[in-house]
């Protein structure tokens, strides 16, 4: 059974950092094509970043592009989210998935239970 379990989220102040983690088990990690997807209050599903098997392929939506990095250690079988200079509209729920999610859809793929994400001041 694919199980992935994130952590790392709270609340930050704007313009500060954090590290979402996403450690995977029930599957070859190394072969899964691994995403995060990020549900704002009251709003739809968002693909935020995804990475290849390898890791050599990554990609961003625009709204986070240059401020969040996405990454993964094959040999720990953990997908990590690097979220910098953070704004109030990155306040969501942030889900880790196996499988492609640029239109992302809770009926695809295998999703994590969440972590929450709060940037204020």
């Amino acid at each position: 059974e694919v199980q992935l379990v994130e952590s790392g989220g709270g609340l930050v102040q704007p313009g500060g950092s954090l590290r979402l983690s996403c450690a995977a088990s029930g599957f070859t990690f190394s072969a899964g094509f691994m995403s995060w997807v990020r549900q704002a209050p009251g709003k739809g599903l968002e693909w935020v970043s995804d990475i290849s098997a390898g890791g050599g392929v990554t990609s961003y939506a625009d709204s986070v592009k240059g401020r969040f990095t996405i990454s993964r250690d094959n040999a720990k079988n953990t997908l990590y989210l690097q979220m910098n200079s953070l704004k109030p509209e990155d306040t969501a729920v942030y889900f880790c998935v196996l499988g492609i999610q640029r239109t992302p859809s809770r009926s695809r793929g295998s999703w994590g239970q969440g972590t929450q994400v709060a940037v204020s001041s």
